[in-house]
């Protein structure tokens, strides 16, 4: 089997040169599938990848019984901090135990290149104040030092492994905007980009047109060493768009409306695909922003192919044109690239939204992929309260689940409420802040963080809020002081578009002050509440 053909001074494995030998219909696979049968011709070596491996995935049956296992050889692994120490540890152990056994130490390498961004580590201890991006990043390096220092020294150690530090971004905001290079180039050879990241979120970058997604440290470690990332043959699911999205209707109403729409459809552990007209519409960050939400729609990965929009980002992400002109060239080369004469692949099952029906949606109000539509919020909030106070009140399994869960009820939760007597609902304590008096009561909110997560990492969302700031001030609105607003944007390159839009003054107008760059309050990381809440 050989497939391998010339390619701008150097060679790729042809995936139409696949199809041309007779082993499968590859043309009309979903794209996202042929990225990975490419992966398998490219790395055929009789042990980890078999001939037979090949010849079943090119000659895959949308609707055939699951019983195969794909050797998926991934191009590069992406970490966050949290799991990458543990590898980074696991590398330093077989460094040492290789030279106890005589040998030099740098054997051991990453087989594949490594990313690790440092977003997990930072927490909101200071809010509403200007300078509490320094001021938490300096509790930060204090909390993390030695973290830090282990870390330092495993990127000057492995030549395999590039950190980004701390205050640069979300690792999946910084992937999909700097780190993707869409093709790689190795002893000559042109191979897409694709990758396994231990986060659940890793599916971002699906909205480039790049195979990805979470796994567990474990997995990852193994992708580092170079050996492959396993899984059942999937289902894949395409998802044909049509029509276009209404003004006043956002990225997160979109994703919303896709998840509750996917999630019927049961996709758990299948590929989702995205095609048609409304799909091209779409530019790369509400891609992103529909492929981030993966995790909560249960898929494996919800990919959009590469196209034109898909260029035009990475000319807009500063991208060098020499890379955005290889990307382009390889991706027509073996079929990858889609343009509207583009015959659309056979799928497993075919699902239809029509973006122009998308109507203006909340998510929640506990689950993000929960949606109410705006014009019932009032109404759903009001009832989800009552059912969370009832609950409390008189279901102790319920009260021991919360408490366990870091809730803590009020002395008048277990007492003198009764399911019939909503008044409770209506009753407020009086707190004082900075020397301002207030009162809460049931449902107040005590933590408003604006962040680039799950269904708002999107340019569009996050000016949005900047935007509602701006009305906000001119109307003389303020938020209470018991609130803890805090900003974490995804990547500084939010902060530069709010700055140059002249927004960031009215949002620290309110107290969303700049807190830091990562999974703040996402993660559970909103720090503490000011005692007297």
């Amino acid at each position: 089997m050989n497939f391998k053909q010339s390619f701008s001074h150097g060679s790729f494995y042809s995936l139409p040169e696949v199809e041309k030998q007779g082993l499968g219909k590859v043309s009309r696979l979903p794209v996202s599938l042929r990225i990975v049968l490419e992966s398998l011709v490219r790395n055929l070596d009789g042990k980890r990848v078999r001939e037979q491996d090949i010849r079943a995935l090119a000659a895959w049956k949308p609707k055939a019984e699951r019983t195969e296992e794909i050797p998926f050889v991934v191009a590069r692994v992406l970490l966050q901090d949290f799991t990458g120490v543990p590898l980074v540890v696991d590398l330093a152990a077989m460094r040492n135990a290789v030279s106890k056994a005589g040998k030099s130490p740098s054997l051991i390498e990453p087989l594949v290149p490594v990313d690790l961004v440092i977003d997990h580590s930072v927490q909101v201890d200071f809010a509403r104040v200007a300078n509490a991006l320094q001021l938490n990043m300096g509790i930060e390096f204090t909390r993390n030092r030695a973290r830090y220092e282990f870390l330092k020294w495993g990127m000057s150690a492995f030549h395999g492994l590039q950190i980004v530090p701390p205050g640069m971004g979300i690792v999946h905001q910084v992937n999909l905007e700097y780190l993707a290079p869409g093709v790689h180039k190795r002893d000559g050879v042109y191979y897409p980009d694709s990758l396994v990241g231990t986060d659940s979120h890793t599916t971002m970058i699906n909205g480039l047109g790049i195979v990805a997604y979470g796994v567990g440290g474990i997995e990852a470690e193994a992708a580092m060493l170079g050996q492959p990332a396993y899984f059942l043959t999937p289902d894949v699911i395409g998802v044909h768009l049509q029509g276009a999205v209404k003004p006043g209707v956002t990225a997160t109403d979109v994703v919303l409306t896709i998840t509750e729409m996917l999630r019927k459809a049961k996709v758990v552990g299948k590929f989702v695909e995205f095609f048609g007209e409304g799909a091209a519409s779409l530019p790369v960050p509400e891609r992103a922003t529909i492929a981030n939400m993966a995790p909560e729609y249960g898929a494996t990965i919800g990919f959009f192919p590469i196209d034109t929009e898909t260029l035009a980002y990475l000319r807009l992400t500063g991208r060098d044109p020499a890379i955005v002109e290889l990307v382009e060239a390889y991706a027509r080369a073996q079929g990858l690239f889609r343009t509207a004469s583009t015959p659309d692949p056979i799928f497993s099952d075919r699902l239809e939204l029509d973006l122009g029906q998308v109507e203006p949606s909340l998510a929640g109000p506990r689950r993000p992929q929960d949606r109410v539509p705006l014009r019932g919020m009032r109404g759903a909030w009001r009832q989800a309260l009552r059912d969370f106070v009832k609950d409390q009140t008189v279901n102790d399994t319920t009260v021991a689940n919360w408490v366990a869960e870091g809730g803590r009820p009020g002395p008048t939760a277990a007492t003198t409420f009764h399911p019939r007597d909503l008044g409770e609902l209506s009753k407020t304590v009086p707190v004082e802040m900075d020397g301002q008096q207030g009162e809460l009561g049931h449902g107040a909110v005590v933590i408003a963080a604006i962040t680039s997560c799950t269904n708002t990492s999107n340019p569009s969302v996050m000016l949005g809020a900047g935007l509602l700031a701006r009305k906000a001030v001119a109307r003389g609105l303020r938020v209470p002081g018991y609130v803890k607003t805090s900003l974490a944007p995804g990547s500084k390159v939010v902060t530069e578009y709010l700055q140059k839009a002249g927004l960031m003054k009215d949002l620290d107008s309110l107290g969303f002050n700049l807190v830091g760059y990562g999974c703040t309050t996402c993660i559970g990381n909103s720090g503490p509440l000011p005692p007297a809440v």
